[in-house]
């Protein structure tokens, strides 16, 4: 037997967050986080190889003389963060867009009036490669920093053809030139642009776009702005089966602004996701609940937003749904890279307790990104992305916010 890579030890807990590769946590199932006390594991080659107390690692014959050891002593050892919903690609910022918010502004409004989306798709698609992959790799590496090693990016700060399939090409480039692993999604219908109606918008999606998208191999997903005032229901459905023809798995923003009918599409469709869901009705979530939709809910939005609304959660658990939670970062409504920080908001608003939260920042997150069966948890065979906290145990990890909990970060094995 070789020697393990790496051995990490003695943590006061390690949370493996274990038994659901195949099928993400549930209901009541999100509040099993698989905590071991004087947690231990070893990584051979970026895979753990053991997992279990410390004195059981050690005897498990990976731990050998050239195995690099760090001592957990009075730290929380955790799966790396799991980021399912990110507009992280772009130019520019819209920090202007603050003082309209603070004096009451919807953001609809400020979306007619040229603001929002289609702000920034004019400073993204006025920038060179150079310089979206220069301000994207900063995001990137404040994500890495707070213990995010996976990731979804979407496109849709382009809103043509040309500008599409280059944001996807460069959220490729990026996924090979820094360590976070990243998972394409492809959001033409983040926006109708200035020049179109709702209707020729979509007919041009759906007639024109979607299959050339498609035939370039760049995006895994394909997601919609349903919302009234961006893309009806009706709209949003065509685009949707039409992206299914083609191939994409299926996401949904969904019910953020109002109670449109967003969430009870997600379900007769079958989408692996549906996000945001601050207005989602109640026949909306059981639909959603029926057909193991999962909920990728974003309470730093809400917390942006500033209007006291968040997503009902404990109804969806309630319901058996899985919920998985995600930063948004954006530069509107969630100029944030912290998964730490969407914790303590999961914790506080969307009243999840801690396992929960990590359960939903882990492995019911990689399952909204189809990545479980590599990432999600800490257990044999899969990749050896692991957190090393500086916090006592589960609860202090939201209950302190504000600062970077995260101490090391490993990603494949390897301390970044």
């Amino acid at each position: 037997m070789p020697s393990a890579d790496l051995f990490i030890h003695s943590a006061n807990y390690l949370a493996t967050v274990g038994g659901h590769s195949a099928k993400p946590a549930q209901g009541k199932e999100m509040a099993n986080a698989g905590l071991i006390e004087d947690g231990a594991l070893a990584i051979y080659d970026g895979k753990i190889v053991a997992v279990g107390k410390t004195s059981d690692v050690e005897e498990s014959g990976w731990v050998g003389s050239a195995t690099q050891c760090l001592n957990a002593q009075g730290k929380f050892v955790a799966p790396g963060f799991v980021d399912p919903h990110t507009h992280a690609l772009y130019a520019g910022s819209r920090e202007h867009e603050l003082s309209l918010k603070i004096k009451g502004v919807p953001y609809l409004d400020i979306l007619k009036q040229g603001g929002g989306i289609l702000s920034t798709v004019r400073k993204t698609t006025q920038a060179s490669d150079e310089e979206i992959k220069a301000q994207t790799m900063k995001r990137l590496s404040t994500m890495l920093s707070l213990g995010t090693t996976t990731a979804e990016v979407k496109s849709g700060y382009g809103l043509s053809l040309q500008e599409e399939l280059r944001a996807l090409r460069l959220i490729h480039e990026l996924n090979a030139e820094q360590p976070i692993d990243l998972v394409a999604t492809f959001m033409g219908a983040h926006a109708v642009p200035p020049e179109y109606s709702e209707e020729s918008f979509t007919e041009w999606l759906v007639k024109d776009v979607l299959h050339k998208v498609a035939q370039e191999n760049l995006a895994e997903y394909c997601d919609v702005f349903c919302e009234p005032g961006v893309f009806s229901v009706a709209s949003s459905e065509r685009i949707l089966r039409e992206a299914r023809k083609q191939g994409f798995k299926l996401k949904i923003h969904a019910d953020e602004l109002e109670s449109a009918g967003g969430a009870e599409l997600a379900g007769q469709l079958q989408v692996v996701s549906a996000e945001h869901l601050l207005k989602a009705s109640d026949e909306g979530i059981s639909a959603m609940a029926k057909n193991n939709v999962i909920g990728v809910i974003l309470p730093a939005t809400s917390f942006n937003l500033a209007n006291n609304t968040y997503a009902r959660a404990r109804d969806m658990i309630g319901l058996g749904m899985a919920i998985a939670l995600a930063t948004d970062c954006n530069p509107g409504s969630s100029p944030t890279e912290s998964m730490p920080f969407v914790l303590t908001l999961a914790c506080l608003y969307l009243r999840l307790t801690p396992e929960e939260a990590l359960t939903a920042a882990t492995i019911n997150a990689a399952h909204a990104i189809g990545k479980a069966d590599t990432v999600g948890s800490l257990e044999v065979g899969k990749q050896g992305d692991v957190l090393i906290l500086d916090v006592p145990n589960i609860d202090y990890l939201p209950y302190h916010f504000g600062v970077n909990p995260v101490e090391t970060v490993i990603k494949n094995g390897i301390i970044v």
